[in-house]
């Protein structure tokens, strides 16, 4: 399954659940990464500098109309499928198109590996906190 899934908060919380406008007409899918861009939200790509969290619905959405609603801790864990181990601490890139993100070898520095991982085990990653929008 491609995309992003909650899995936890750092600090032991519940998820915050936050709706933003949509920056761009386009299609969004649960479990994609999003960016807050002039406090719009879009999907986000690697190198992005205010990562913001992940979409929970898909759907169409339409520039400054459509609601975008997603977990936007700067803490958050999510899981993803990843078929390479990882270690702990590794920097990792952000991914793929719409429904397919996921992550790739690190240029970028994306998200944050929190604990190690085999090839057949989901990744866990949080924001590189220098590319959150909340830092």
């Amino acid at each position: 399954m491609a995309g992003f899934t909650f899995r936890y908060r750092l600090s032991g919380g519940a998820p915050t659940i936050q709706s933003f406008v949509a920056q761009d007409t386009e299609t969004l899918t649960k479990g994609d990464l999003l960016s807050l861009q002039g406090g719009k939200l879009d999907l986000a790509a690697t190198s992005d500098g205010d990562l913001c969290g992940v979409c929970l619905d898909t759907g169409a959405r339409t520039t400054n109309v459509t609601m975008v609603t997603a977990i936007t801790d700067a803490d958050a864990v999510y899981a993803v499928t990843d078929n390479n181990a990882r270690v702990a601490g590794a920097l990792l890139d952000i991914a793929g198109a719409t429904g397919a993100m996921g992550v790739a070898a690190d240029s970028n520095h994306d998200v944050l590996v929190v604990a190690a991982s085999g090839a057949t085990e989901e990744t866990l990653v949080t924001f590189n906190v220098a590319k959150h929008w909340l830092t």
